[in-house]
């Protein structure tokens, strides 16, 4: 089985060297790249081209690897074990009652093999990705509470992203393949908007990418706009029935057409709004 591009994720080929070579060495795939360019989605769409079944781990700050493998839920058994027989109290008599199986456990028990997503792993505690080494690696772990020991039925497919907020560590990239997703070249992003909006007709696609890249270039723009962002903002043109002219910013008005769209804070905003100006003090 081998990964390219689907109906509707365009897939660089890099990328999809890097998929099925992380797939041919049994290796997690850890992906890093500009936030909206596509890691998440990813995931989604290796799965659907394997015909395998995704299986999703959203990280966050107080996210805790041992979460992944199992929970032990102490206070719940310690209430039952207050109730009398066929009030649930025999319950407490299993401990296994008490296990709350996590997205690893799920992955590693699924009857077929998996994809198994790890989403923004910079979020969590910089130890996070450490306290995983060794289930990624032996792909199998131990319940202490029950004695028994959990293994892979089939190894998954493990894709890892990251924004790169904070560094992982040296002695888990070591374990990783690795790639970063390049922001799209223009005729890259012509095939990405393609899939998405088959009908915008080229003028206006031409127009609004010559734009989207010369804001993307802007010096001094603090969050440049994403491929996430320019598919919504392309989805405005369309709504309003805008024409290749209406796009035009000169002047007094070099905010682009509907800018929520691209920029997402009020710095990028006022940068606009400065360079206007100065070029209204030029053209006196």
């Amino acid at each position: 089985m081998q990964f390219q591009s689907t109906q509707t994720y365009i897939a660089p080929p890099d990328l999809s060297v890097a998929v099925n070579a992380a797939v041919t060495l049994e290796r997690p795939l850890l992906v890093k790249g500009e936030p909206g360019t596509g890691k998440t989605e990813l995931a989604r769409q290796v799965a659907q081209s394997l015909g395998m079944e995704m299986i999703e781990w959203n990280i966050k700050s107080t996210t805790r690897a041992q979460q992944g493998l199992y929970e032990y839920d102490a206070v719940s058994r310690l209430r039952d074990s207050q109730l009398g027989p066929g009030l649930g109290g025999e319950r407490v008599e299993d401990v296994s009652n008490y296990i709350r199986r996590g997205k690893l456990w799920q992955a590693f028990e699924a009857e077929r093999r998996v994809v198994l997503l790890i989403d923004e792993i910079d979020k969590a505690d910089i130890e996070f990705p450490n306290d995983l080494l060794q289930e990624l690696d032996r792909m199998e772990f131990h319940v202490y509470e029950t004695g028994e020991t959990i293994r892979a039925r089939h190894r998954p497919v493990v894709i890892i992203t990251s924004n790169n907020e904070k560094e992982l560590p040296d002695a888990f990239l070591r374990r990783c393949f690795f790639h970063y997703i390049r922001f799209p070249d223009p005729e890259v992003m012509r095939q990405i908007v393609a899939v998405h909006f088959p009908d915008l007709k080229p003028r206006l696609l031409s127009e609004a990418l010559s734009q989207f890249y010369e804001i993307r270039e802007t010096p001094g723009l603090k969050k440049k706009p994403s491929t996430s962002e320019v598919l919504d903002w392309l989805k405005l043109l369309l709504a309003e029935d805008l024409a290749p002219e209406d796009l035009k910013r000169e002047g007094a008005n070099l905010l682009p057409k509907l800018h929520g769209a691209l920029l997402k804070n009020e710095q990028d905003v006022h940068l606009f709004e400065r360079l206007a100006f100065m070029a209204r003090r030029q053209g006196r």
